[in-house]
């Protein structure tokens, strides 16, 4: 596992001499770009802490499933409770422990790309002139500005009244190995500050230019910098940098989303995303990625019959019959045998969003893909489409997104509404869901408060299995209930917000490898949730 003080470790080569940085800097900036390009391919590395797991753990393909991990420990997204599914204990929230998978999982995931962020600004110097060691520069600073970003609100609570609380060890490209052996937890205050720099520095130096959406241009660092305006409550640069972010970028059109999606970054709302290929690690492994665990029309993985992915209930029940996004989830109704015992459920035709003309024929008999798959309970989730949209696909390349302009609407939306623009805000609102997704919606909303929980009820429809319903609860410090709905009843939880359970726990490796932090220093161990 990456420590935040293994300054000497870079996951992607080594540590760069003052030699080798000089003669990059002066005669060949592009012998950097391999590392550029680790950044985004560090996101969807497989098996990356197989040495330390001693064996494959399923769940490990990169960003995609941490975002699962976020989702799951919320209240949006039920699951089966059973060994096929790779995402229990953050059901169960067993796994707020300091020798955990998971947090083990986080902690490596975000500092390695803080490592090799660190390394690329040692090369990329603020003083340098190279039109592509700037932009080099530009996407370290992004990078790593992320990566706080997230760390941050799994190992301590919102910003908003925990400014001074202990968050995660500032690790920069200027710390020393005698200094990271000694790191304390840094402040949320000195965590953003730092988050904001970045990004800020960053924006100074990114164009819209790239090769690819898997890197970071000008327009994810000012979403990102939307991101950490919203959590800090700076309204006004919100609503700006939101605006920024999106330009150039229009949502999904109604017609895009009335059949599984959101698998392919050449969509035009796409503003950064995970680009996986067919040749990649995580797809070649078969089921060690996003499709086999979130796509339910998959040929190759858990999702379909085994572990599905399903929206709450009573979630699911205040989506409008005209709203289009009320098809990613399919109903089924139950099948009973002569005795009365449930055997299953008929999903025939009970889903607009799916193509029930698909037949697959085995042994003479043809099957819906529902019947083919397995699919196990009603609200199942059809929003994710299978590679290359065909159905029962075994090969599992599908993009995955991370920053969309309809986040940034809704984003721009809030801000608005918290400064006092509540007539801006709703017609931002509106204008995006009865164009896009409900053309009989009208926001009935009428004070800013009002406006935030209906945009928060909006975030968790549209953004929906991309990762943003935990840390959305724990921004607008809301309570997690998970009653009177489909959830399995022993992980029905009903929480306060603010739980203590909410946050992951520092890693053991880290406390014992880093003396600036003990174990009191850590996270309160506390009990895990009865329902």
């Amino acid at each position: 596992m990456v420590t935040s003080c293994d300054l000497d470790e870079i996951p992607e080569g080594g540590t760069i001499t003052s030699d080798q940085k000089d003669e990059i800097q002066s005669k060949d900036p592009s012998k950097l770009k391999a590392d550029v390009i680790g950044l985004s391919s560090n996101l969807i590395k497989y098996n990356s802490i197989g040495e330390w797991y001693g064996g494959t753990a399923h769940f490990d393909f990169g960003f995609a499933s941490a975002c699962m991990m976020y989702d799951t420990s919320g209240m949006d997204m039920p699951s089966e409770d059973t060994g096929y599914n790779w995402y229990r204990s953050q059901l169960r929230m067993t796994d707020r422990t300091e020798t955990g998978t998971n947090t083990y999982y986080f902690w490596n995931l975000f500092y390695s790309e803080i490592k090799m962020a660190n390394d690329i600004l040692k090369v990329a110097t603020a003083d340098v002139e190279d039109k592509a060691l700037k932009q080099y520069r530009g996407q370290a600073l992004a990078t790593r500005a992320w990566s706080y970003l997230n760390l941050v609100q799994i190992y301590q609570f919102t910003y908003k009244g925990h400014e001074n609380a202990p968050a995660v060890p500032i690790v920069t490209e200027e710390t020393t190995g005698e200094q990271a052996a000694s790191n304390p937890r840094a402040t949320v205050a000195a965590v953003y500050d730092l988050i904001m720099k970045d990004l800020t520095d960053a924006i100074g130096l990114l164009t819209a230019d790239r090769d690819s959406k898997d890197q970071v241009n000008i327009n994810v660092a000012y979403g990102l910098r939307a991101r950490a305006n919203l959590l800090m409550q700076n309204w006004q640069d919100a609503a700006t940098d939101a605006e920024k972010a999106m330009e150039g970028y229009t949502p999904y059109s109604r017609n895009d989303v009335s059949k599984p999606s959101f698998n392919d970054s050449n969509a035009s709302s796409w503003i950064w995303g995970n680009v996986v290929t067919e040749t990649n690690d995580i797809v070649q492994s078969g089921i060690l990625n996003f499709p086999s665990h979130m796509c339910s029309f998959t040929g190759n993985g858990y999702a379909p019959g085994y572990a599905g992915r399903y929206i709450n209930s009573k979630l699911y029940s205040q989506i409008p019959d005209t709203d289009v996004r009320k098809g990613w989830w399919a109903l089924g109704d139950p099948v009973y045998d002569e005795n009365n015992k449930l055997l299953g459920y008929d999903f025939t035709g009970k889903c607009p969003n799916v193509d029930w003309t698909w037949k697959y024929n085995y042994q003479g008999v043809d099957y819906n893909i529902a019947d083919w798959l397995g699919w196990q309970a009603p609200y199942l989730n059809v929003k994710f489409g299978p590679y290359q949209n065909v159905y029962n696909n075994a090969t599992n390349a599908c993009d995955f997104p991370m920053m969309r302009a309809e986040e940034m609407i809704l984003i721009k939306a809030e801000a608005q509404a918290m400064a006092g623009n509540v007539s801006g805000a709703k017609s931002t609102l509106e204008n995006f869901v009865k164009n896009y997704r409900d053309p009989s919606y009208v926001c009935s909303a009428s004070s800013a408060e009002a406006l935030q929980d209906e945009i928060w009820f909006q975030r968790r429809v549209e953004l929906w299995g991309e990762g943003f319903s935990f840390f959305d609860m724990m921004r607008l410090k809301k309570p997690m209930d998970r009653t009177g709905a489909n959830y399995a009843s022993n992980v029905a939880f009903n929480l306060p917000a603010e739980s203590q359970i909410f946050l992951w726990l520092i890693p053991e490796d880290e406390i014992n490898n880093n003396s600036g932090i003990s174990k009191d220093d850590n996270n309160p161990v506390v009990s895990v949730p009865t329902a």
